[in-house]
């Protein structure tokens, strides 16, 4: 006989805070990072403080609703995934109701801070918000959907560095291209701990797109990463200080590619939060590399 389950379910607000994903801060940095890299490169070292502020808040609201979305879209998918049963949307912890007006609230936060911005980023944005509603229906038709969330992920540096310069330049596309890159392949990792079941389920993944190539996919988007970061700091002529955090980024990316060839069932989340350092690491090479 089977005992039904009487325990207490959690408070409303800590299931919202699950939802927006607050409890699990890596992922809203990780989003965080190429906007950072973004605003501070177009304003070659440290942009006004009132813009930095909304371009993080902005970044954190988009991130936030993009997450809500997702769930939303994935109700009836994350059950049957170890990883994300426990979601408050698949659970039933939060109600749909419930779930869209969260969405509803991120989006007209982010819509907002929009507001400050110059025309270029405020169209940014708009054209930025299909890519980011559809992109969980990606996965039932698209065989690479990581890189439709990496897409989405570029519009963090197009909108932040127009926010400086209301223009797109050669050095915003080098970025860009490096941030696109970059997503794809840490999510790709991402991708690689639900294998078997998004392949039961019927879902694609980059992950299940590459198969056994799959660690060298991503070796080859982290190193495509790193020689357009290379080709963006000789545009911008960036001095000793970011080759060295350009360097120890490197390393970092060939030991993640190392230990993806003999994985173990917890790499594949330890390579996504250090992919939040290198990131930050190079963010700190940039600026001091444009202001010293």
């Amino acid at each position: 006989m089977v005992l039904p389950d009487t325990s207490p379910s959690p408070p409303t607000w800590l299931a919202i805070v699950r939802l927006l994903r607050w409890d699990k801060p890596a992922g809203r940095l990780i989003l965080l990072v190429p906007a950072l890299w973004a605003v501070c490169t177009a304003a070659q070292g440290l942009p006004p403080v009132g813009l930095l502020w909304v371009i993080v808040v902005g970044t954190l609201a988009t991130s936030a609703a993009g997450c809500v979305i997702n769930d939303l879209w994935d109700r009836n998918i994350d059950p049957q995934v170890a990883r994300t049963r426990d979601r408050p949307l698949a659970s039933r912890t939060l109600s749909l109701q419930t779930g869209c007006g969260v969405a509803a609230i991120a989006l007209l936060a982010a819509w907002g801070l929009a507001a400050y911005l110059n025309p270029l980023s405020y169209a940014l944005c708009v054209a930025a918000v299909p890519v980011i509603v559809l992109y969980p229906l990606a996965k039932r038709f698209f065989p690479i959907p990581q890189l439709v969330l990496a897409i989405a992920w570029g519009f963090a540096v197009l909108i932040s560095w127009s926010a400086v310069v209301p223009q797109l330049t050669v050095a915003t596309w080098l970025l860009w291209g490096a941030t696109v890159l970059w997503t794809l392949g840490f999510d790709t990792v991402y991708a690689m701990a639900d294998r078997e079941d998004d392949r039961r389920i019927g879902v694609n993944s980059s992950a299940l797109f590459f198969g056994d190539f799959a660690p060298h996919a991503v070796g080859l988007c982290f190193a495509g990463t790193a020689g357009l970061l290379a080709a963006l700091a000789i545009q911008l002529a960036m001095h000793w200080s970011f080759w060295l955090a350009w360097g120890l980024a490197i390393v970092g990316w060939l030991w993640q590619y190392l230990r993806l060839l003999q994985p173990t069932p917890e790499i594949y989340g330890q390579i996504f939060r250090q992919n939040v350092g290198l990131g930050f690491l190079l963010l700190v090479g940039m600026v001091a590399g444009l202001i010293l």
